[in-house]
């Protein structure tokens, strides 16, 4: 953990990721009707947000910061979108993802309102750039606040708005991808790009490396499933 980061900052973000568990075990509530194939699931969830927290609490992450690949993408973000995309190649994955709600799945991205809160507290803390937060490159909170709105738009009658909800999850994803990128090239790595000055370290460090390894997964499966539905139920 980093010193200069107030308790209140790492206590809002660990809540802030409770509730992302929380809000996806009850979308997988809802879709998921094989009481044994959920609870698999959520153990996994839960197995993988434990390790991974265990992981950078230990000082993984945020050691050897030369090390090729960076190891929070070895280790955290690659065996999760691998995970990701086994999900859509494989029929039974496919099958799985079919009846998820697509409403909940929208208000899913409210949870982007705090992690850009805490971003910009990690950033007024040093340990982040600003090119992260709201007042640099990252709009990604428009996605957040944008998210009910689009909800209560696109369902507010029994007859969809497909085309609201394709072209806002779209943009979301593009959001999404934006800060994925800034956070990279501004991380401590031989990929470091921007950013020498105050490079983005927060994110190498417990509990704030759950942000790209688990509430950024979450999110970017979000959008892919509601895409996948769109699309697929025209």
């Amino acid at each position: 953990m980093i010193e200069q980061i107030p308790f209140y900052v790492s206590f809002i973000f660990v809540v802030t990721t409770l509730i992302t568990l929380l809000y996806f075990i009850q979308i997988l509530n809802t879709a998921i009707h094989s009481a044994a194939t959920k609870y698999r699931i959520i153990l996994g969830l839960v197995f993988w947000l434990l390790t991974q927290g265990l992981l950078a609490f230990n000082g993984l992450y945020s050691t050897d910061k030369d090390f090729l690949p960076p190891k929070i993408i070895l280790f955290g973000i690659l065996p999760a979108i691998l995970f990701i995309a086994f999900v859509f190649v494989n029929p039974l994955g496919r099958k799985l993802i079919s009846d998820f709600s697509l409403k909940q799945l929208t208000y899913l991205s409210v949870i982007r309102i705090p992690v850009e809160l805490v971003l910009f507290w990690l950033y007024l803390c040093g340990t982040i750039p600003k090119l992260m937060t709201f007042e640099g490159r990252n709009l990604d909170i428009l996605a957040g606040v944008s998210a009910p709105i689009v909800a209560y738009c696109a369902f507010r009658s029994r007859s969809l708005n497909r085309k609201i909800l394709i072209v806002w999850n779209f943009l979301s994803l593009i959001l999404l991808l934006n800060i994925v990128v800034n956070a990279l090239f501004s991380a401590p790595s031989p990929f470091q790009q921007f950013a020498f000055d105050q490079p983005n370290i927060a994110l190498l460090y417990f509990p704030f490396s759950w942000l790209p390894t688990f509430i950024v997964p979450v999110i970017l499966f979000s959008h892919l499933v509601s895409l996948y539905t769109l699309f697929r139920n025209k």
